[in-house]
């Protein structure tokens, strides 16, 4: 190999598309996560709307915290993290799909829904794909 070529993985860290990938997951979380929330927000209003309002927000906190802690666990060569977010992220395509038109909401709400689940089940499939390419695959050990 000649040093002077550039190579997909920096000395003693992850390969790039592990560093991309982490990147485009990280990028995603809070569109989803403001997705979720415009869908809350907008939804029509129900008995008991403040505590299935209080609830629907713990949920979301839960999950923030949950997928950023198996981000940071991916990029600590955890296969199992790399497993599971890619469950979820699978998951979370499917439903974002179905939801997508599935539901009623006002034009400005189903704009702004949509931007932000559109693009965040985009970076979700491309972080999918980097994760799972050969040198990411041999960089999780664990």
């Amino acid at each position: 190999m000649n040093p002077t070529e550039p190579t997909d993985q920096t000395p003693g860290g992850p390969p790039e598309d592990v560093v991309t990938g982490f990147w485009l997951w990280a990028v995603a979380l809070p569109l989803m996560t403001a997705g979720y929330v415009i869908d809350q927000v907008t939804a029509p209003t129900r008995a008991m709307s403040g505590i299935v309002d209080a609830f629907a927000g713990f949920v979301a906190v839960v999950v923030l915290v949950l997928v950023s802690t198996l981000l940071l666990l991916m990029r600590a060569r955890y296969r199992w993290a790399r497993t599971v977010l890619t469950g979820g992220g699978a998951a979370s395509v499917v439903y974002v799909v179905g939801n997508l038109f599935g539901s009623e909401r006002s034009a400005v709400a189903a704009s702004a829904y949509a931007v932000c689940v559109i693009l965040g089940a985009v970076l979700i499939a491309g972080g999918i794909y980097l994760l799972h390419r050969k040198d990411a695959h041999g960089f999780f050990t664990r």
